[in-house]
């Protein structure tokens, strides 16, 4: 039979194959959520069912500055300007500490105080814009004082650490949300208008907004009950659609950690505002939500409303227009406030035709907050606090590493088909595909030592940039393995492409043409919806190619080495912590801690790199000290991708009691220590300040 070293044909398609397996787990939750709605109708059980979700919703966040009981809100006036039947006051106030509301109040001339009063989230813009301005110089007109306020980063004042992809995906690191820093500054600014002797809140405050603001006014609704009135536009469509078949990669603040799994979609959020009154707007031509997909979620929340016996107080509007927040709906929120918030649905609108109104110069809106606190400076803050009180246990570490990865210290080895072995020069070549779970595939290539007797040690090797690069023409591997070298001292390698990596690169969607998208964005924000991060993930898969070796006759298991570089390294770091049996472990080129991504105001790292709740357990210098095998990480970078010098690697040295960080000046040393651990040649040196107890 002809034999061909070629690789084994796939049943999956690898281009395809990881966000497909997103698509189906994501989907699985969805159907798990929509079960639970129905379950709820049936029994009659739908305040039970309201309670249950705001609560789920309660639990993405901590303790939010805002709210009742929060501390007193000190406003500070930056500027004032009167206008055609309103005046603008523009005010700052904080929500978290240092962190500052740019506000711009809207306040009618033309009625007399107090006033009811409307809050507007700004979405991914800036307050200056149309969508923004004009209904908030519509609301004012009417006798309602609006606020605007600009989200973090965007096109708006608070920039500086706060972009919502860059900086809002560090939240992840440190167990929070960064929806937390677009709702509470909604919330903050009803605390705001508490101390406004001429705002009426008697019957409550109301809010609305287009986009992410009215993703924001959605959330809000659920967390405070103040909040007697909603009107989210343009925001919303099953997540089953847009987020999940369409892989619209959407932002970190709307995939909170284990949102999926709890089941949250989007009509859970506005099914649980009952019986709080919703105009949930939509635009005919909007771009990015769909109207039949946002049609068809109307009418559950229709149904679910009049079930509850509130039929009334949820109404579905279409504006013929597209993504943004018109006049047309400023028009028809005003009527929706009239009659649920002031109980006055006869009470005229003012006769305002659209040409009467005008954007307002920019430089009259601006507020000036300070930029020094932001995102990225509490999320820094917080990982700070964590390193501290951390328990550095070695064992602890270890253990929380697997929980964190979803793993057990021992998996069962994978099925697998293999391909027939093709001798080249001192070794075998075999190409094999590994089946960790259902529908995901693993190619690898197995290379060992054509004449060997007896079992040899052997490289587990990870790649996040293919198995078979440092194979090629002579590579960093194959000079690792003794591959052309004459003599026995001839070792093995398997190199494996784990899920998203190598042949299993995911192709492109049509949303990831978007400047602000990312195949990376894409895998980060819904596994950590799913509550199972990529990268946890990729351990597990990591694990199953170690149980997959130790099946093999030409392995010698007490000699398993695992090697890693990019950030395959993390991955390879996190096996040997949780396995325990392998022989060593060294890494190149790979992230020096989860702490670098915090403390550069840029990084070059993949999303997919920011591994949720990691920093409330370990960092990367820590889980390296607690692994019972040898360990050298050789060349590691900064968040920036920068080489760390020799300094700053003795200091991490000395604080590890152990020589665990190396640098080396090419590729060839880095052969050279890969073929030292393989023959058994680095030990675990004693440590000379503990980092924790524990073995």
């Amino acid at each position: 039979m002809q034999v061909t070293p070629g690789p084994v044909p796939p049943n999956v398609d690898l281009r395809d194959m990881l966000r497909q397996y997103l698509i189906r787990r994501s989907l699985a939750c969805m159907a798990c959520a929509a079960k639970r709605r129905r379950a709820a109708l049936e029994r009659g059980e739908l305040a039970a069912y309201c309670a249950a979700i705001r609560q789920t919703v309660r639990s993405f966040y901590g303790e939010l500055p805002a709210g009742p009981g929060s501390r007193p809100v000190q406003a500070i006036e930056v500027s004032r300007f009167t206008k055609r039947g309103y005046r603008l006051e523009n005010v700052l106030f904080e929500s978290f500490p240092g962190w500052q509301v740019n506000a711009t109040v809207y306040v009618p001339l033309d009625f007399q105080p107090p006033f009811p009063a409307v809050v507007i989230p700004v979405g991914h813009s800036g307050k200056q814009f149309a969508s923004y301005q004009l209904p908030a110089q519509f609301f004012a007109r009417c006798g309602y004082l609006a606020v605007l306020f600009d989200p973090p980063g965007q096109a708006g004042e608070k920039q500086e650490g706060n972009d919502h992809f860059v900086d809002g995906v560090r939240c992840y690191l440190v167990g929070e949300t960064s929806s937390q820093y677009f709702v509470a500054d909604a919330l903050r600014c009803i605390d705001y208008l508490e101390t406004r002797p001429d705002v009426d809140l008697s019957h409550g405050v109301a809010m609305t907004g287009v986009s992410g603001g009215g993703t924001t006014t959605i959330l809000a609704t659920l967390l405070d009950q103040r909040i007697a009135v909603a009107g989210p536009s343009c925001c919303v469509t099953p997540l089953a659609d847009l987020d999940i078949r369409q892989c619209y990669a959407g932002c970190p603040e709307t995939h909170m950690w284990r949102r999926y799994s709890e089941g949250i979609d989007e009509v859970d959020l506005l099914c649980a505002a009952l019986p709080t009154p919703v105009l949930l707007m939509a635009g005919a031509q909007d771009e990015v939500f769909r109207i039949e997909d946002t049609r068809r979620l109307a009418a559950e929340v229709a149904d679910f409303y009049v079930r509850g016996g509130a039929g009334e107080r949820f109404v579905f509007w279409i504006d013929q227009a597209g993504h943004g927040y018109t006049l047309a709906q400023a028009r028809a929120f005003i009527r929706f406030m009239n009659r649920w918030l002031l109980g006055r649905p006869e009470r005229a609108l003012p006769d305002l035709p659209d040409d009467s109104f005008a954007l307002d110069p920019y430089e009259e809106m601006r507020c000036f907050p300070a930029q020094d606190v932001n995102m990225r400076s509490l999320t820094l803050d917080r990982s700070r606090q964590l390193a501290i009180t951390r328990n550095k246990d070695r064992a602890r570490i270890r253990s929380a590493a697997a929980i964190l990865c979803g793993a057990g210290h021992r998996v069962d080895a994978p099925q697998a088909t293999v391909g027939n072995p093709f001798r080249v020069w001192t070794h075998c070549w075999e190409q094999i595909t590994l089946y960790p779970e259902e529908d995901i595939e693993l190619p690898a290539t197995f290379v060992y030592p054509y004449r060997a007797d007896q079992p040899r040690p052997v490289l587990l090797h990870l790649d996040d940039r293919g198995r078979n690069r440092l194979l090629y023409r002579h590579g960093l591997l194959a000079r690792a393995v003794g591959f052309l070298e004459p003599g026995e001292d001839h070792y093995a390698v398997l190199s494996v492409d784990l899920r998203g990596w190598g042949d299993s690169a995911p192709a492109i969607y049509p949303y990831e043409m978007a400047a602000w998208a990312g195949l990376d964005r894409y895998l980060a924000y819904t596994s950590a919806a799913l509550g199972d991060p990529v990268l946890a993930m990729r351990v597990r898969d990591a694990l199953s190619a170690l149980a997959y070796l130790r099946t093999r006759p030409e392995v010698r298991s007490d000699r398993i080495v695992i090697t890693g570089c990019g950030l395959a390294g993390i991955v390879a770091l996190h096996a040997a912590a949780i396995d325990e049996e392998v022989a060593g472990v060294v890494v190149w080129e790979s992230l020096l801690s989860f702490q670098a991504l915090l403390e550069e105001p840029d990084y070059c790292w993949p999303a997919d790199a920011f591994l949720p709740n990691v920093l409330l357990h370990y960092d990367l210098p820590e889980l390296a000290a607690s692994l019972s095998c040898p360990a050298q990480i050789l060349n590691p970078r900064s968040g920036q991708g920068t080489l760390l010098g020799a300094r700053e690697v003795g200091q991490l040295n000395a604080a590890l009691g152990r020589d665990v960080y190396v640098l080396v000046p090419d590729e060839q040393m880095v052969a050279e220590k890969v073929r030292q651990m393989l023959a058994g040649q680095v030990a675990v040196r004693p440590t000379i300040g503990e980092v924790g107890g524990g073995t």
